[in-house]
């Protein structure tokens, strides 16, 4: 029987998310109820939804990180904020953190969203929330004098495309190591072209 989690805190989150997470990749998203992830988890559907308003949060769970990493970059790119940008998107795939699709265990991560609709409709949305966060920094930075909207669509459309063959490439049975070459190739080709366009 699963033990009884606190109520409240990162932890239980943490729990919650862990334990959602092994379920959708076991039996897929839509076969999965939240009321089981509860459960598993010993804790209320109540409680699930305090820490993941949606049932397709409880996968796609890296918003706010990739939203901090953004923020970062921006506000301490004081000389550059398209330098600072590209450094943090390259040390994603550097560190194999999940956001760069590198991470152990991504592949099962990656067949479990392209079966859902529900989940690939809920990744476009995270994506425009991201897109929209990183045009208000950018507007507000004192570094940035561009137009920050349209910076900001390219990035995020420009690494969801990396992402994306990131994702094939390694279901296609392609070593980790190989594609991260090509994504950092991919990055670089990506800021390379926001700084000095598309043309050529």
């Amino acid at each position: 029987m699963p033990r009884t989690a606190a109520r409240g805190g990162p932890q239980t989150r943490a729990r919650i998310s862990d334990v959602a997470t092994q379920l959708f990749l076991e039996r897929g998203f839509d076969a999965v109820t939240v009321a089981e992830v509860a459960r598993e988890a010993g804790v209320s559907s109540v409680t699930v939804f305090k820490h993941f308003p949606r049932k397709e949060d409880l996968l796609l769970d890296r918003a706010d990180d990739a939203i901090d990493l953004l923020r970062t970059a921006v506000r301490s790119g004081a000389a550059d904020v398209l330098t600072s940008l590209r450094e943090a998107v390259l040390g994603l795939a550097d560190d194999r953190h999940a956001l760069s699709g590198l991470k152990d265990g991504s592949i099962p991560f990656f067949v479990t969203v392209a079966a859902s609709p529900a989940l690939i409709a809920r990744a476009r949305e995270i994506a425009d929330e991201i897109q929209q966060t990183l045009v208000e920094e950018l507007a507000a930075a004192d570094a940035f004098d561009g137009d920050a909207a349209l910076l900001a669509a390219f990035l995020i459309s420009g690494y969801t495309a990396v992402l994306t063959g990131t994702a094939r490439r390694l279901m296609a049975g392609e070593t980790p190591d190989e594609v991260a070459e090509d994504q950092r190739a991919r990055v670089d080709h990506l800021f390379d072209k926001l700084r000095n366009g598309f043309a050529g």
